[in-house]
């Protein structure tokens, strides 16, 4: 094979691959790619050290659920709370929604569950009737506490009881896993 054909075989393959590359980067084609690596990725949250446990104060933090109704923090005293903030256009934060629907599905009555996101509540409903979800959906009035801020989403936190983070977890989580079964279990008793 000649130098200039080697040359030109180069020149396709790289093309190739940066138009693979921009399909899966910036197309919803690679948003379905991204999700899947996501979920084959995603790992059991795993409880804090209770050296490095904070005490959450909800005080100030104002939420607006899907019916334009305040959320009244009261509710979550002597609770064990999952917070997870999220957005319909993130990729691990879609990734985890069926696992967190599985864990809702069975958890319900006995934990409060809040998911917080800043999208529009049309997407939000689109996305709902897409997925099937009927996860209870929660809107920000004002900033949330400083102990849940977070730069990246999916951010997820479980709360125990007392109020303490015992669980922080800034990536897509298998929520449904049998290990954090066990653990939400034992943070219930």
């Amino acid at each position: 094979m000649s130098e200039k054909s080697k040359s030109k075989k180069g020149w396709l393959s790289n093309l190739i691959f940066i138009v693979i590359l921009g399909v899966v980067l910036f197309t919803p084609v690679g948003t379905g790619i991204k999700v899947w690596l996501n979920r084959l990725l995603a790992m059991s949250p795993t409880l804090e050290k209770v050296s490095e446990q904070k005490k959450v104060n909800y005080e100030s933090w104002q939420l607006v659920d899907e019916k334009g109704e305040i959320f009244d923090f009261d509710k979550v005293k002597g609770k064990v709370v999952v917070i997870n903030f999220w957005a319909t256009w993130c990729p691990p934060c879609i990734a985890e929604k069926p696992s967190f629907q599985e864990l809702y599905n069975d958890y319900k009555n006995k934990v409060v569950f809040l998911f917080v996101t800043t999208d529009s509540p049309d997407k939000v409903k689109t996305f709902k009737e897409k997925n099937n979800s009927t996860l209870p959906i929660y809107y920000q009035k004002s900033a949330a506490p400083a102990v849940l801020f977070s730069e990246s989403i999916p951010a997820s936190y479980v709360i125990d009881k007392k109020g303490n983070i015992v669980v922080r977890k800034f990536r897509a989580a298998d929520w449904n896993s049998s290990k954090f079964r066990v653990s939400l279990d034992e943070l219930l008793k």
